[in-house]
């Protein structure tokens, strides 16, 4: 009869030893998706990086050969870049040594970054978008994710080249939490263009951005705006709110910044295909 309570004590001991085992990988589950997602953020960054470029021109004769204007990334087939329409509106030199529109991409080495050319292609100057192509070996494109479904508080990353390349041809990454879903309308780069009519369409052309909780800079024009675990494209960062003259944005940041939903840049990316 010992024998039999002994077995009976241990089978009780080894049920409830298994019960706090199954109570234990329940709870284990529930909390580890917080913990594996941010595993999985470097992971993501790594793989962004691949597909986003600095946006500028090329002369021969200049000196440096080229000029930074903005942040793109790739998208579509792999051979379409996306950026801000403002950010490739300069009128290029033309000439013996023609001002040419360009990317760079990055490589973890300076010296073995890459130029390649590009032809504006597509551009939706209301809501300030712009498709850039390239020729030859296509780059890994981003996915672009239904930006309807974003909500305020939820947390992205955008990267891009905040400072230019003042420090080397380095993509860098930061934090934006979406703080509000709200109205704008962009007017036209040059003031000139603003007529009657243009004006009462910016009133009434209103249409809805992401106001990011983010520090960004002048540079970071055109970066996407991305899932930290996914990495899929819910906008395109477009402007940074700047606090007195432009030279202040690098010593006095605001924080507050806007990107443009990618559904508009899927309407646009129809079109180039």
């Amino acid at each position: 009869m010992v024998r039999l309570r002994f077995s009976a004590n241990r089978s009780r001991r080894v049920v409830v030893s298994c019960f706090n085992v199954v109570l234990t990988s329940i709870a284990l589950l529930t909390a580890s998706p917080t913990f594996a997602q941010q595993a999985l953020v470097p992971d993501t960054i790594a793989r962004v990086k691949q597909s986003v470029v600095a946006i500028g021109t090329v002369q021969k004769l200049r000196s440096p050969q080229f000029q930074f204007l903005g942040t793109g990334f790739a998208v579509g087939d792999g051979t379409l870049v996306a950026t801000n329409a403002h950010v490739v509106s300069k009128v290029l030199a033309a000439g013996a040594d023609a001002e040419m529109l360009a990317i760079a991409i990055p490589s973890d080495s300076p010296q073995k970054g890459q130029i390649r050319f590009v032809q504006k292609v597509a551009e939706d100057a209301e809501r300030d978008l712009a498709l850039l192509r390239l020729s030859g070996v296509p780059l890994p494109a981003l996915a672009l994710r239904d930006s309807n479904a974003v909500r305020e508080g939820e947390q992205y990353m955008l990267t891009g080249f905040p400072i230019g390349t003042v420090l080397g041809l380095f993509a860098a990454t930061h934090r934006a939490m979406i703080s509000a879903v709200t109205p704008i309308a962009i007017p036209p780069a040059d003031t000139r263009k603003l007529d009657a009519a243009l004006i009462r369409k910016l009133q009434g052309g209103a249409f809805p951005v992401f106001q990011l909780d983010a520090t960004a800079y002048p540079g970071n024009s055109g970066s996407p705006l991305y899932d930290p675990v996914t990495g899929e494209v819910v906008g395109i960062l477009n402007m940074v709110f700047v606090k007195g003259a432009k030279e202040k944005a690098l010593t006095d940041p605001s924080g507050i910044s806007y990107a443009i939903p990618a559904k508009y840049l899927e309407s646009i990316l129809a079109k180039a295909r």
